[in-house]
């Protein structure tokens, strides 16, 4: 049982690896797409890259039978995730926006 959820979790970080990859390619094609936004796409790699490593640590805490390390571990993949979701929502919405913008392009710099 717990073999099937950690690669599931393992599965999840491979496609949100996968989402990040095709974010980032798809806002290379558009205009005035702010540096800022790729910087922020780019730390989402580092902290997938603490998503699997908690996540093996996560497998020696499940195996020792420590629930304490599992809950806590459990917890910071959870907030990590929505770290990423949260500021994706946010970049997504500010570029929505300020394609709708018509104004001077130095203020459509203002994304997030």
């Amino acid at each position: 049982m717990s073999t099937e959820i950690i690669n599931r979790l393992f599965e999840s970080f491979s496609e949100l690896e996968h989402a990040i990859v095709g974010a980032k390619a798809t806002l290379k094609k558009k205009e005035n797409v702010p540096t800022e936004v790729f910087e922020r796409l780019a730390s989402y790699d580092g902290i997938l890259a603490k998503q699997r490593t908690l996540a093996s640590s996560l497998c020696s805490h499940i195996e020792a039978g420590n629930w304490d390390e599992v809950s806590r571990h459990v917890s910071i993949i959870n907030g990590l995730s929505s770290l990423i979701r949260d500021d994706a929502r946010a970049i997504l919405s500010s570029l929505a926006l300020n394609s709708d913008y018509e104004g001077d392009k130095d203020e459509a710099k203002n994304f997030c």
